[in-house]
């Protein structure tokens, strides 16, 4: 059995690690606050000290926040890991940051794999999140098992590394305009003198409003739970301004997504510690009326 690895054990990245030991791998876990470390031991994994101590992983997811972190972590894994591990980029990060990855790495006998994911902690912990791989056909094939033990849908989308990432972008711009859409309709309805819970009942009974994604954001919000749910805005923020580069970058003007980005950087400067639902908060404050059941 392959020995597998995490850099990152934040929620996305603890999730992703607690099912790759329910499908029986060995499994090591690295992340700056060692108490993520322990929390992965308790559960039977093994917390690392340091990158150093990964040298003998076959795959290394590496979930982190930022390029610059993907940058500064395969660094270090360069010198680490043994020629024919593979490294699993599934943070988000820009296109262009991927391939500067896979320029790092040229020449040393690693693989990589740009896999980007959608589905957030729920996806994570229940090991059904949506996978967007770019790789070599051989090493897609050759890390089935250990995408198969995180991911659910786990689309090929090409053998060049940064079309992961580019297809991840383009979702966010959708992911991020329908969360606008979900909370100025919300709070329209709501400052208009309609309760909560009929706009719940009205919404979900609809086409577009039959979904999980409205209503877990939808029941979030009535509930008044802006915080500690996995998905911070501060994530949204990042990767909605990672769709806008890569507009900018092929010259394509996003109406709606600017507009969700605006209201994104506006959220998080109000609620800088709130999960995305926050935002909807500072809507109720033009009207001065909450969005509850």
């Amino acid at each position: 059995m392959k020995t597998t690895a995490v850099v990152g054990l934040g929620n996305m990245g603890m999730g992703m690690a607690q099912n790759l030991l329910s499908a029986g791998f060995d499994v090591i876990g690295y992340d700056l606050r060692s108490e993520r470390g322990r929390m992965l031991a308790e559960q039977g994994g093994r917390a690392a000290d340091s990158l150093g101590d990964l040298a003998g992983a076959d795959a290394v997811f590496v979930m982190v926040m930022t390029g610059a972190q993907v940058m500064d972590v395969v660094g270090s894994l360069r010198p680490t890991l043994q020629p024919g591990a593979t490294i699993i980029v599934t943070a988000t990060i820009q296109p262009a940051e991927a391939r500067a990855v896979e320029a790092a790495l040229a020449g040393s006998g690693l693989n990589l794999i740009d896999s980007p994911v959608s589905g957030g902690q729920f996806g994570a912990e229940a090991g059904t999140l949506t996978m967007m791989v770019a790789a070599e056909a051989a090493v897609f094939a050759a890390n089935q098992d250990v995408l198969n033990a995180v991911g659910e849908q786990i689309f090929h989308i090409g053998e060049s590394i940064g079309m992961g990432q580019t297809v991840k972008a383009a979702l966010q711009a959708y992911i991020g305009v329908t969360f606008a859409g979900i909370f100025e309709s919300l709070a329209l309805g709501a400052a208009a003198g309609i309760s909560g819970e009929t706009l719940y009942e009205v919404f979900s009974s609809t086409h577009v409003g039959n979904t999980p994604f409205f209503k877990n954001c939808a029941e979030l919000i009535m509930t008044r739970k802006f915080e500690n749910t996995g998905s911070h805005i501060a994530t949204m923020v990042k990767d909605i301004g990672i769709s806008m580069a890569l507009a900018r970058e092929n010259g394509l003007p996003l109406f709606a997504t600017s507009a969700a980005n605006e209201l994104f950087q506006a959220g998080i400067s109000r609620f800088p510690e709130g999960d995305n639902w926050a935002i909807v908060k500072l809507l109720e404050e033009f009207s001065g009326v909450e969005v509850e059941w």
